[in-house]
């Protein structure tokens, strides 16, 4: 028999029962979904959180109390507040080729401009005049803070996109007078918009410098929340990082031999964490997939073997009309790579489309893990040989007269 054959009667041998086909991709279907859609949903927020981290540029590292990110349980230790005094006098003691900022939480209120007002959840964040460029922010119009405006805590105010679209749709927010906190400021600048990330939407914000809100809010002796340091370039980093670390370590008063009491972060390091988060996620979907694949596997060849008693009187005639044992034996082999092949496409077409309600979810770009469709034909083949091949060979070994009288 020629190949083409072989294929046309595996096909019709498989739309002849069709309920029954039906029945045995849904496994395969299921096992394959069950792999992507994790796959999918992890590579998504992977590449959202690629696109996010940028607010970290790869010459700068911050300095925080406790870590932004951490996977696993956490021992928690009390350590000291890193106030703006701390800051100052890192400031003080590093050269010119560092800059320093600093951002710090005050407070989550409405913004009020000419009878129109927010909602109450715009954040309220104090600064300095290097955040811009240490936090990868751009002012889209307007001015960032200068020296001045930080060293006399001066009531200016730049807004974020949103909250600038929000009070002045329809005029120029420059020079117009903003009020919050039972306070007015004047606005200097809008940020271009960054977007979300992690649910935060990270232009519903102003900010003030930092001792302005201090005057208003009072307690200097805060944590300040995120410390960042710009370093001259990339090749800076590591020795930035130990230098600020030694400065920082004189100026919290630890003592030689003990841990540090402040965590030092750059982009890569809180991706490695990331990544840990990640790996668990895929790891656990993929288990689940292969042991559902295992599963949907084990299906195939049970079917495929009531498939063979069902078809004894018909492989006798197939042999008696001169078909060879390796035609028999392709005919099996082929209906399970169908049943594998079909059952896998279409579960990762659903695993795909699921993975990425992700995105869709949080308005963030959509991937497809191009490299799990060819992983994919290879494990449901893989699948179709191993389990397809038993049936096929018991198919292959039957003897035609045996075969006849079979009723």
């Amino acid at each position: 028999m020629e190949l083409r054959d072989i294929i046309a009667s595996a096909w019709n041998s498989l739309r002849a029962n069709r309920m029954r086909t039906m029945l045995t991709l849904l496994g395969m279907v299921i096992g394959v979904f069950a792999i992507i859609v994790s796959i999918t949903a992890v590579k998504v927020i992977d590449v959202y959180f690629e696109e996010k981290m940028s607010f970290l540029g790869t010459s700068t590292f911050t300095i925080s109390r406790y870590e932004n990110f951490q996977v696993g349980e956490r021992e928690f230790k009390y350590r000291q507040r890193i106030t703006m005094d701390q800051v100052d006098r890192l400031k003080r003691v590093l050269d010119d080729r560092y800059q320093v900022s600093a951002i710090e939480d005050f407070d989550v209120t409405s913004i009020r401009y000419a009878g129109r007002e927010t909602d109450p959840n715009v954040a309220i964040l104090g600064t300095d005049e290097n955040f811009t460029g240490n936090f990868s922010y751009t002012i889209e119009f307007g001015r960032s803070f200068t020296p001045e405006d930080v060293q006399y805590a001066r009531k200016v105010v730049i807004l974020g996109s949103a909250v600038s679209e929000e009070l002045f749709a329809t005029e120029n927010p420059i020079g117009k007078v903003a009020e919050f906190g039972g306070a007015r400021y004047q606005v200097i600048g809008v940020l271009e918009a960054k977007g979300n990330f992690l649910g935060f939407n990270m232009d519903n914000r102003v900010f003030v410098p930092m001792g302005t809100l201090f005057l208003r809010y009072g307690g200097a002796r805060r944590n300040i929340a995120s410390t960042s340091v710009r370093t001259p370039g990339p090749q800076f980093v590591a020795a930035g990082m130990e230098e600020v670390i030694g400065r920082l370590r004189a100026i919290r008063k630890v003592p030689p031999g003990e841990e540090n009491d402040f965590v030092v972060e750059t982009n890569d390091s809180m991706r490695a964490i990331f990544d840990q988060f990640t790996a668990v996620l895929t790891q656990a979907g993929a288990a689940i997939g292969f042991i559902s694949l295992l599963a949907a596997g084990i299906g195939i060849m049970n079917i495929m073997l009531v498939s063979v008693t069902e078809r004894t009187r018909e492989i006798g005639i197939r042999k008696a009309l001169g078909a060879r044992r390796r035609d028999i034996m392709r005919q099996f082999i082929l209906e399970a790579i169908f049943l594998c092949q079909i059952g896998g496409g279409a579960g990762f077409l659903l695993g795909a489309l699921a993975g990425n309600g992700t995105a869709l979810y949080f308005n963030i770009s959509g991937t497809i893990p191009w490299v799990w469709a060819g992983v994919t034909i290879i494990i449901v083949t893989t699948v179709a040989l191993v389990f397809g091949g038993y049936p096929a060979l018991k198919a292959a070994r039957l003897n035609p007269i045996d075969s006849l009288r079979y009723e």
